[in-house]
């Protein structure tokens, strides 16, 4: 199989506060919008991979996915969210991977886990051997 291109599809159960929240509150860029204005949909960009906020789903318990943002710095990003309204789940820390990461939730109770890769993490360095 040959993957061309590939999305995260979110169906949030309010697509206006979620698409709000994606882009004011997160910053993501849009890709593109589509749909009507009554039932709009919007792909963001997201890192080297997509976010599609689209349709609707019933609220239920925490969704069962998890996004993953890798920035620039943590503890500016969790920081700057938390103090805009947004649930913080866990401050930023390092793992024993050597990633710092935080913990926050989008409006209905998506993980998302923002990373930092520090410097020095091997994530940084060409693993390759000649």
């Amino acid at each position: 199989m040959e993957i061309l291109s590939s999305r995260v599809l979110l169906r949030p159960t309010d697509v206006f506060r979620s698409r709000d929240f994606y882009r004011d509150v997160m910053g993501l860029a849009v890709y593109r919008e589509f749909g009507t204005p009554e039932q709009p949909g919007t792909v963001f960009y997201l890192g080297n991979g997509l976010l599609e906020v689209s349709g609707s789903s019933e609220a239920s318990e925490v969704p069962p996915i998890s996004l993953w943002m890798q920035v620039r710095d943590v503890r500016a990003e969790y920081e700057r969210l938390v103090a805009a309204g947004v649930e913080g789940l866990r401050k930023p820390e390092v793992e024993f991977w050597g990633l710092e990461e935080a913990w926050i939730a989008d409006p209905d109770g998506v993980r998302i886990v923002l990373v930092q890769i520090p410097d020095d993490h091997p994530l940084r360095r060409d693993q390759r051997t000649f």
